[in-house]
């Protein structure tokens, strides 16, 4: 289950969920939480969906079709993120249920702008990260939630484990924006274990929706029973095909592709 907003230009959000999920063999659910209006340019406007509308998506089918996963995306308000945590708890979602939840924490733009208000991050902060099995944050989203400026490589660790003292089970801080790193070397935290998981870094303009991709192949992989660290490499090793295999879309920034995954179509 991807619990997100939508992007109506499809290369974000529970659309990317959604064809990552597809791609990686599960059956996609979705909770949709805001309604965006967005192109490849940037974000318009958004739409909330009701809190109670939210848990009630994410009840209806938890107690029908069921959930083996669930992920975040944009959750959109400090009401929203109350809703969500209630309801897990209750359906059995969470660190300490059976069913694992990663919890993106999308709250910075593509510049490294705030997206969510301050109620709303502390939300994610006392909320949702102790609840989470993991949280995949960027590092603008690290400054956001810690305040720490990660400029490099050596620096990462420090905001694993600040993140990690919210409560999650594991961290998973990625390096994407340490452009000047000549590699992309995330890291996967538990508190104790530190486990680099390197990859090469792409000089392309088309990234939109990685994080989300990201995120997605992880909760694939859990869906079907891998460990954490066996889901997590294979997220990076999805992200990679997917960063690889951009493509340009209108006039902006274009998605990663979910595609890479898929077999050429004969006609």
């Amino acid at each position: 289950m991807t619990i997100a907003g939508t992007d109506s230009g499809g290369g974000a959000g529970v659309h990317a969920d959604c064809r990552t999920f597809f791609a990686c063999g599960v059956h996609a659910t979705t909770a949709v939480t805001a309604v965006t209006v967005q192109n490849s340019v940037g974000v318009s406007g958004f739409h909330e969906i009701p809190p109670e509308v939210v848990a009630a998506q994410i009840e209806a089918v938890v107690t029908d079709i069921g959930v083996t996963a669930a992920k975040t995306g944009m959750l959109a308000s400090a009401p929203i993120i109350e809703a969500i945590a209630a309801t897990i708890d209750k359906v059995g979602i969470g660190r300490d249920h059976k069913i694992p939840f990663v919890v993106d924490p999308v709250s910075a733009s593509m510049h490294g702008d705030q997206l969510l208000a301050d109620n709303a991050l502390a939300g994610l902060k006392s909320l949702l990260f102790r609840r989470a099995s993991l949280v995949t944050p960027n590092l603008d989203e690290v400054r956001l939630l810690t305040g720490i400026d990660v400029r490099r490589r050596d620096q990462m660790l420090d905001a694993a484990k600040a993140m990690f003292d919210f409560g999650p089970q594991w961290v998973l801080i990625k390096a994407g924006h340490l452009r000047e790193d000549p590699e992309c070397v995330d890291i996967l935290y538990d508190g104790v274990a530190v486990i680099e998981l390197p990859g090469p870094r792409f000089d392309v303009q088309h990234t939109h929706g990685s994080g989300d991709t990201l995120a997605s192949s992880i909760t694939s992989a859990l869906a079907k029973g891998a460990t954490m660290p066996a889901a997590v490499e294979f997220g990076k090793r999805f992200i990679v095909q997917a960063v690889r295999n951009a493509y340009p879309l209108g006039h902006g920034t274009g998605p990663v592709s979910n595609f890479w995954r898929l077999s050429e179509a004969q006609f």
